[in-house]
C-alpha cells in the first residue's frame, strides 16, 4: 500500500541532529521523519545518494509508517558499541557511552589515518572491554586484498570477532575470505548486500561468513527479512546512524530474526549529542527495547533544519516518491 505524496509531506519533519565525533565524514547528521497509521517512521539516506538508492529508504520510511510490523520473537536487541575512527587516547569516552556493551565495533582504514593508528585504536578497545568483550573491525571497502591481508594479520593478536567489508567487490571479498580462512576470522558483508543490485550476491558467491542488514537501504523489514532468509547465513542487523525512529526500524527488524547469533549495531544513537524522542533508544545494560519512541514535538522544533535544508528534502522526497511509485506500478 503506497499512501498519497500528500499525506507523507504533510507530516514531514526535517531534523539536524550533531554527532558526538566526526563519522562517515560528518559532524551532523540530517534526517526526515514522518507520522504514519503505525506511528512515527523515519527517511534518512546519506545526502551523495541518488535518487535510485534512496528510493529504497523511503520505502523502508513507509513500510514501518503504514504497515505492521511482524510479531517480534524477543523484546530487547543486544548492541554493540561503535567506535569511529578517534584517536586512541577517546576510545575510553566513546565506550563509556555504552554501558554493559559486550561488543565493540572499531572504526579503521580511515583516510588520512595508518594502520598503525588502527592497532593503537583496536589495541584500546581491547583493553577497555578486557579478554571476554568482542571486538570486530569496519573497513567499509577502503582496502584492497594486499591491504586487508596486511591488516588482518596486525589486528588479529586482539582476537577479532570479524571483519566488515574489507574490500569493495564480491570477488575482493572471496579473495580474502579464502586468504585469512586459516586463521579463523570470519569476513562479514555490508556494502555488498545493501548497495548491490543483488544483496544475496556475496551469498551466492560464498564470499563472505555472515551478512549485515539494515532496514531503511533494503527497503524495510519485511524485504529485509525475504533477504535473510533466502541468504542462509547469520546476520548482524544494524543501523545507518540513524534517530531513535531508525533505530526503532532496525530494532523491530532484529525482533523479527528468527535465529540472531551477533550483538546488533543499533545501538548508534549514543553517537548524537540530541535525540528527537522523549525516551531515546540509549543503550542500557547492552541492549535496546523494541519499541516505538514517542517523538517529542519540542524536540523536534528544537532540532529542526533550516529551511534550504528543509526545501532540499521535500524535493528528494517528491523525486523519491516519483520511483518508488513507480517500481509499484510494476
Amino acid at each position: 500500500m503506497l499512501p498519497e505524496l500528500a499525506d507523507l509531506l504533510s507530516s514531514t519533519r526535517v531534523v539536524s541532529l550533531p554527532l558526538t565525533a566526526r563519522f562517515r565524514g560528518i559532524t551532523v547528521r540530517e534526517a526526515v521523519l514522518f507520522e504514519g497509521p503505525q506511528g512515527w517512521t523515519e527517511f534518512s539516506p546519506f545526502v551523495e545518494y541518488g535518487d535510485t538508492e534512496a528510493a529504497a529508504w523511503l520505502h523502508a520510511a513507509i513500510d514501518f509508517g503504514w504497515r505492521p510490523a511482524p510479531t517480534p520473537l524477543r523484546d530487547r536487541i543486544p548492541v554493540n558499541a561503535t567506535v569511529p575512527a578517534v584517536a586512541a587516547g577517546r576510545v575510553a569516552a566513546v565506550l563509556d557511552r555504552y554501558p554493559g556493551a559486550r561488543t565493540a565495533k572499531v572504526k579503521v582504514a580511515e583516510p588520512g589515518q595508518t594502520l598503525a593508528d588502527d592497532v593503537a585504536r583496536v589495541r584500546e578497545v581491547r583493553e577497555y572491554l578486557g579478554p571476554e568483550g568482542r571486538i570486530r573491525i569496519d573497513a567499509n571497502t577502503l582496502w584492497n586484498v594486499d591491504e586487508a591481508e596486511h591488516a588482518i594479520h596486525a589486528l588479529a593478536p586482539y582476537d577479532l570477532e570479524y571483519v566488515e567489508q574489507p574490500c569493495a567487490t564480491v570477488e575482493e571479498l572471496a579473495e580474502i575470505r579464502g586468504r585469512v580462512a586459516y586463521m579463523g576470522v570470519p569476513i562479514a558483508a555490508d556494502e555488498s548486500v545493501r548497495k548491490a543490485e543483488d544483496p544475496l550476491a556475496v551469498a551466492k558467491a560464498g564470499a563472505a561468513d555472515l551478512l549485515i542488514v539494515k532496514a531503511q537501504p533494503l527497503g524495510g523489514i519485511h524485504a529485509a527479512l525475504r533477504i535473510v532468509g533466502e541468504a542462509g547465513l547469520p546476520v548482524v542487523v544494524s543501523s545507518a546512524i540513524d534517530t531513535s525512529v531508525g533505530i526503532a526500524m532496525g530494532a523491530h527488524l532484529a525482533a523479527a530474526v528468527p535465529s540472531l547469533e551477533f550483538d546488533c549495531g543499533l545501538g548508534t544513537v549514543a553517537m548524537f549529542e540530541q535525540d528527537v524522542a522523549d525516551e531515546p533508544l540509549l543503550p542500557v545494560g547492552g541492549s535496546i527495547p523494541v519499541v516505538r519512541p514517542t517523538v517529542s514535538t519540542a524536540r523536534l522544533d528544537a532540532l529542526a533544519a533550516d529551511a534550504e535544508r528543509r526545501d532540499w528534502w521535500i524535493d528528494r522526497i517528491r523525486r523519491c516518491y516519483r520511483v518508488v511509485e513507480r517500481a509499484a506500478a510494476l
